[in-house]
């Protein structure tokens, strides 16, 4: 009787270590997918600091050519 219990014990305990090693590498994946993107939320941020730039000198050079165009047009006497 004794020898049944523990071979029943067995069948769970190697039931339950399968079921163990089946998460562990559902686990290991989930990992491998959240490290990636991970590192395209990185690219990401990365392009749109770009962006944030190039649009901040954008903004410059158009200052840039107002204050220009405004001194043409007061030697121009364009404007009153």
């Amino acid at each position: 009787m004794i020898e049944n219990v523990e071979n029943l014990i067995l069948e769970h305990l190697r039931g339950l270590r399968a079921s163990l090693d089946t998460v562990e590498g559902k686990i290991d994946t989930l990992t491998l997918r959240v490290g990636s993107l991970e590192e395209h939320v990185a690219g990401l941020r990365r392009d749109l600091a770009l962006i944030h730039g190039d649009i901040a000198a954008t903004n410059q050079r158009l200052d840039h050519h107002e204050l220009r165009l405004d001194r043409i047009e007061k030697r121009l006497e364009l404007v009153g």
